[in-house]
C-alpha cells in the first residue's frame, strides 16, 4: 500500500477503510476520493489542488516546501471546481460548474474566480451574478452583464490576462471573446463569433483565429480568419460535407492548424494544415479508435500527440523524437501503466504525473525531469491496495449485422473467468458516450461481489468513428439495444457466463436499456436495476432539462425519435412483457431523468404483477450525493441482485438513511 504525504491532511483528515470481509464493504467504495485533479505552479512553489466534498468541489492551494494550505476556495451547495488553471506563478483563475446529482454532468455557470496562491486578492471576475461598484462611483472596471464566460487561452507569455468566450444568458446564443484581467475583472472585447454557441480557438500569439459552433439545427460550422481584422470565413460546413471538423492549435509559427478531422465511415483523424497552401498531411489516424485528449507542448497550445481509448489508453506522438515523446515513454516504462502529465513547471524541470489503472484510481508523483526521481505525493484512494481490485479486459465481438463492437470484461480476483453469475452494466448518454479501461466504482463493487462484469460500447457510442456514433440515432430500444443482447450472448458462448444467472443493471440510459433489456428478451435475463433512469421516451419532449433550448428539440428529434414513434419503445409501456424482479432508484430533484419516470415504470410493473423494489429520495438529482443514500443505494442493489444471482451482500450501509415516500 503507498502512503500518501501530509499533503492530504492539509484538507482533510482521511479514514481509512476497513479490510473486506466477507461480504463487499461497500463504505470503502464510497467514501469521496482525497483529490480530484492537481497541478503545479509555473514556477513549482504550490500545488493547486480539486477536493471533493459531499456537495461540492472545492480548491485547496498548497506550498510544496512543507505541505501547508495557503489559500482555499469554495462556493455553495452543489457548485464545483469545474476547472482551474495557473495564470502566472502566484495567481490561479477558477471556473465554476453546477450539477445536482452524482451521475450529472457538471453544467457549467460560466461564472469566473481568481485567488493568488496565498489566498490574497480573491476577485470575482466575470458571471451571471456580477454586482456593480455602487450608485455612488461612476467607474466600473467590471463589465455588468448576465453572461457566461469560459477560459480560451491563458496567455503564456501575459502574467496579467486570459483570453474568454462570453455569451449571453439567452437560448443557442452568439459568443463573443474578451480580453479578461485577472486582476480586476476588466475586459476588452477581441472578437464576435460567426455562428451560435461558438467556441474560439487562438494561436501562439493569442489571436483569435478559429470559430466553432452551431445553431438551433445543430449543424456545425468551422469559421477561420487570418488574423486580427480579418473577416471570417467558412472553414468547414457540416451539411454540405457530412463531417466536422475540429481546431486543436497551431504549429510554433502559426503557419500550420492543426484540425481533428471526421470521416464518413472509420475513426477520425488529426491532420496539419497549411494555411498557406491548403495543403492537409494527416499525422495520425487509428484502425478503429477516434483520439481523444491531446498532448501539447509544455506551456503552449501546440499540439504534438493524443491519447487514444483503444482498449487499454496509449498515447501516440506526431514526432517519436521529441522531448514530450521521450517523456512519456520513460514514464510509461518506469511505472508499467498509463501516466498523464498534468502539468509542469515553466523551465520543464519538474513535472507533476497521474499514474492510474484499470485497478489504481490514482497515484501523483513529482517527477525530476533532470535528476530522473520521481517522488510519491498523494493517491486519490490510499483505502484500497490496487493488487486487490479485478482487472478489466478489453474486448472485441460482432453484432448480428456485422458492426464490431468494442467492451470489457471484469471477472471477480481470483476467479478462473467461467460460469460466473454475470451483470451486464450499459453506460449512460448514450450518444457520445462510452466506457473505458479505467477504475470504476460500480465495476469494483460487483466484481468484489462475485459478478463478472460486461460493459459494451454499442452503436450510438463515441469514440469509433462518426458513421459508428450515428448508427445508434433513433435506435432506442432497436439495434442499440440488439448490440448489448449481442454481447450478452457473446459472453454465455465464450463460457464466462451462466446463461441462467444474468442481469442488467445501468443509470440514466442505462436504467432504459436495463429495462428496455428484460423487456425486450424476458428469457435471457433474470432481474433489472434502474438507477435514475427515463422510461417514457415521450416525456423526454415535454419534461426535464434537455427540451429547453431549440437545439434540445432537434437533438431529440433527430437522435430519439418523434414523440409519436418513441412511445412503442418506451419500457414502462411494456410492463407486460417483463417476468423477472425490477428495482428502481430515482432522485425527487433530477431535471436530466425525473422522478416521475421511476414512478411510471414502477406503477406500471405493479399493474403487470411484476416484483419492484424502489429507493426514492426526494433531495437527491442525477445521482445520489450523500455518502449514507449512497450505502443505502449499494446495499439494496446488491441485497436485490444476491436473490436471483447469488452474489455477496454488503457489510455495511443497511438502515443508514430515510427513503423519501
Amino acid at each position: 500500500m503507498i502512503k500518501t504525504k501530509c499533503i492530504a491532511a492539509a484538507v482533510a483528515a482521511l479514514m481509512l477503510a476497513p479490510a473486506f470481509a466477507q461480504g463487499v464493504d461497500v463504505g470503502a467504495f464510497v467514501k469521496k476520493e482525497a483529490f480530484r485533479d492537481i497541478k503545479l505552479s509555473p514556477n513549482g512553489d504550490y500545488y493547486a489542488a480539486t477536493v471533493v466534498l459531499e456537495d461540492r468541489t472545492a480548491l485547496a492551494i498548497m506550498r510544496r516546501s512543507d505541505n501547508a494550505l495557503t489559500a482555499k476556495f469554495s462556493l455553495g451547495n452543489n457548485t464545483h471546481v469545474a476547472g482551474f488553471n495557473w495564470v502566472n506563478p502566484e495567481r490561479v483563475v477558477i471556473s465554476m460548474a453546477e450539477k445536482f446529482g452524482a451521475l450529472d454532468e457538471p453544467q457549467p455557470t460560466g461564472e469566473m474566480y481568481a485567488i493568488n496562491a496565498d489566498g490574497g486578492k480573491p476577485e470575482f471576475l466575470v458571471g451571471q451574478r456580477m454586482l456593480g461598484a455602487g450608485p455612488g462611483t461612476k467607474i466600473q472596471t467590471k463589465k455588468v452583464e448576465m453572461v457566461a464566460a469560459f477560459l480560451v487561452d491563458t496567455l503564456p507569455a501575459n502574467d496579467k490576462s486570459v483570453v474568454v468566450s462570453v455569451m449571453p444568458f439567452s437560448a443557442d446564443p452568439y459568443t463573443r471573446a474578451d480580453l479578461l484581467d485577472v486582476y480586476t475583472g476588466r475586459r476588452t472585447q477581441l472578437a464576435r463569433a460567426p455562428v451560435r454557441n461558438a467556441d474560439f480557438v487562438t494561436d501562439n500569439k493569442g489571436l483569435v483565429r478559429f470559430a466553432d459552433g452551431k445553431g438551433t439545427d445543430n449543424v456545425n460550422k468551422l469559421y477561420y480568419r487570418e488574423g486580427e481584422s480579418a473577416e471570417w470565413h467558412l472553414f468547414n460546413d457540416e451539411s454540405e460535407h457530412d463531417i466536422i471538423e475540429t481546431p486543436l492549435g497551431f504549429s510554433a509559427d502559426d503557419k500550420v492548424a492543426y484540425l481533428q478531422v471526421q470521416h464518413r465511415k472509420g475513426p477520425d483523424s488529426i491532420v496539419a494544415y497549411d494555411l498557406a497552401t491548403k495543403q492537409r498531411t494527416e499525422l495520425f489516424r487509428d484502425d478503429d479508435t477516434d483520439p481523444g485528449s491531446i498532448i501539447y507542448r509544455n506551456g503552449t497550445s501546440i499540439p504534438v500527440g493524443a491519447f487514444v481509448a483503444d482498449g487499454k489508453p496509449r498515447t501516440v506522438f506526431f514526432d517519436a523524437a521529441s522531448p514530450e515523446a521521450r517523456l512519456y515513454r520513460s514514464l510509461e516504462a518506469a511505472f508499467g501503466e498509463p501516466v498523464t502529465i498534468t502539468s509542469q513547471t515553466s523551465d520543464g524541470r519538474l513535472a507533476l504525473v497521474q499514474v492510474q489503472s484499470d485497478r489504481n484510481p490514482g497515484d501523483f508523483y513529482i517527477f525530476d525531469t533532470v535528476a530522473k526521481k520521481a517522488s510519491h505525493l498523494v493517491s486519490r484512494r490510499d483505502w484500497f491496495l490496487p493488487e486487490d481490485m479485478a482487472a478489466m479486459k478489453p474486448i472485441q465481438l460482432t453484432s448480428r449485422d456485422g458492426l464490431t463492437l468494442h467492451g470489457y470484461l471484469t471477472v471477480p480476483k481470483g476467479s478462473n473467468g467461467k460460469s460466473l453469475p454475470m451483470v451486464v452494466m450499459p453506460h449512460g448518454g448514450p450518444f457520445w458516450v462510452r466506457d473505458y479501461w479505467a477504475f470504476d466504482k460500480d465495476v469494483q463493487i460487483l466484481a468484489n461481489a462475485g459478478y463478472a462484469v460486461l460493459q459494451v460500447n454499442f452503436r450510438g457510442s463515441g469514440g469509433y468513428g462518426r458513421s459508428f456514433t450515428q448508427a445508434g440515432a433513433q435506435q432506442w430500444g432497436g439495434t442499440m439495444q440488439d448490440d448489448l443482447t449481442d454481447a450478452t450472448r457473446w459472453a454465455v458462448k465464450e463460457g464466462v457466463a451462466d446463461a441462467q444467472k444474468i442481469c442488467l443493471y445501468g443509470a440514466s440510459y442505462g436504467a432504459y436499456a436495463s429495462l428496455m433489456g428484460v423487456a425486450k428478451e424476458p428469457s435471457l435475463y433474470r432481474c433489472a436495476a434502474g438507477y435514475v433512469g427515463v422510461y417514457d421516451l415521450p416525456t423526454m419532449h415535454t419534461d426535464g432539462d434537455v427540451q429547453e433550448r431549440g437545439s434540445g428539440e432537434t437533438f431529440l428529434k433527430e437522435w430519439v425519435g418523434s414523440r409519436e414513434a418513441v412511445a412503442a419503445t418506451s419500457p414502462n409501456r411494456m410492463a407486460d412483457r417483463i417476468k423477472v424482479p425490477v428495482f428502481l432508484a430515482a432522485g425527487g430533484e433530477d431535471e436530466r431523468a425525473p422522478i416521475q419516470h421511476s414512478r411510471m415504470m414502477e406503477k406500471a410493473l405493479l399493474k403487470a404483477g411484476v416484483p419492484v423494489e424502489t429507493l426514492y429520495y426526494d433531495t437527491e438529482g442525477h445521482g445520489f450525493y450523500i455518502e449514507a443514500h449512497e450505502r443505502e443505494f449499494y446495499t439494496r442493489l446488491l441485497a436485490f441482485l444476491s436473490r436471483s444471482l447469488g452474489g455477496a451482500v454488503a457489510t455495511t450501509g443497511a438502515g443508514e438513511a430515510k427513503a423519501a415516500k
